[in-house]
């Protein structure tokens, strides 16, 4: 964990790796005087958030699979058209936000 102060010392940047987990979060805080116990929580707290978004049921929930004949929103179909490389010619992952 790397606390560093920004010029004008109203925020704090946090570069934290957490403990088991596949990503680097970036954090920046305008109260300086948080004890690691309470920071520790914040991020458990972030953790969990990030760990329901990024599951492929919300991936699938947010996204439409379009080809040239028809639009999807089968599971089945999105996760098999992303986990290639490359999306096959005139195959679209569209947005639904």
């Amino acid at each position: 964990m790397v606390a560093r102060p920004i010029p004008d010392d109203s925020l704090t940047i946090k570069n934290v790796w957490m403990k088991n987990r596949n990503r680097d979060l970036l954090i920046l805080l305008k109260a300086t005087s948080l004890t690691n116990e309470a920071f520790e929580k914040h991020i458990e707290c972030l953790h969990n958030v990030l760990l329901h978004v990024e599951c492929n049921d919300a991936f699938c929930i947010a996204h439409q699979l379009a080809t040239r004949l028809k639009i999807t929103d089968k599971n089945k179909k999105i996760l098999k058209a992303i986990s290639a490389k490359e999306l096959k010619p005139f195959h679209f992952l569209i947005n639904k936000n």
